[in-house]
């Protein structure tokens, strides 16, 4: 059997979470990444079953019963994932419609998955349904989208419109535009369930005055989609106080559409 320090998912994570604090969006232990697996991909690399421990989740997802993920530990700091992956990692698969999740690896201190979980499976639940090839989940807090939300109007709209007209390239990059939750004590399965009903219409959803979720294909995209939302919105923090003499059109925004094959969505532009 292959170690499991060579998958290739094992080293995207370690260098995701690696990039994610270095970039300045995960202090201390914030943040979290959760990662659907390949079930014939991870046999490769471990025995299934052979469960460690089993750790309830104090929420109930038929729909990801059986299914397997790698995700960050709580209380774990991104910084510390490349030096011990064992530690600050761990593979689960949920088990009791997703009542229970079993500990396949990882976690090696005694440790759990992250305080997120609820919100994280309830947010894969609702974004495979809306596309099945969406397999990851990333929690951060990027200075200037969370800076945004003391000074911009949380409606989703304008909120979305703000980010499209900051840089050519967002509407490309998300034509779902970017759903919004005002503050909500973190942690709860009444937070994780707001967010998956977000996740239904958007793949970014922005908790205000904390962070931001986005879903994706893989970890390269799901980071760069933040990545381009927090660019944006550090452009509109540097300009919002100035006079505004150029902007991007909605004009400008259907030409976008037109020449890179992307539909904004229903309602947002003019």
């Amino acid at each position: 059997m292959k170690s499991i320090m060579n998958a290739p998912f094992m080293a995207e994570m370690i260098r995701t979470a690696t990039n994610m604090y270095a970039h300045g969006w995960d202090e201390r232990n914030g943040g979290n990444i959760s990662m659907l697996l390949d079930e014939a991909e991870l046999k490769e690399y471990l025995t299934i079953p052979a469960i460690v421990r089993t750790i309830p989740t104090g929420f109930t997802a038929p729909e990801l019963d059986g299914k397997l993920f790698l995700v960050t530990g709580t209380g774990k700091y991104f910084k510390n994932v490349q030096y011990d992956p064992k530690k600050n990692l761990g593979i689960v698969r949920l088990a009791e419609n997703g009542a229970e999740a079993e500990v396949l690896w990882g976690f090696s201190d005694g440790g759990r998955f992250t305080s997120e979980f609820p919100a994280h499976m309830m947010s894969h639940a609702a974004r495979l349904a809306a596309d099945p090839e969406n397999r990851v989940i990333m929690h951060c807090h990027p200075n200037n989208l969370i800076a945004m939300t003391y000074v911009h109007t949380l409606d989703e709209r304008e909120f979305t419109r703000t980010l499209w007209r900051m840089e050519t390239e967002c509407i490309v990059v998300f034509p779902d535009g970017v759903n919004v939750l005002p503050w909500m004590l973190c942690g709860t399965n009444e937070i994780g369930e707001a967010t998956a009903k977000k996740m239904e219409t958007a793949r970014l959803v922005v908790w205000a005055q904390h962070g931001i979720y986005g879903a994706g294909r893989d970890l390269d995209e799901t980071f760069g989609l933040i990545e381009t939302a927090e660019k944006a919105a550090e452009i509109y923090m540097k300009t919002a106080h100035l006079p505004i003499l150029n902007t991007i059109t909605d004009e400008a925004l259907h030409q976008l559409e037109a020449r890179f094959g992307v539909k904004a969505r229903e309602g947002y532009l003019d």
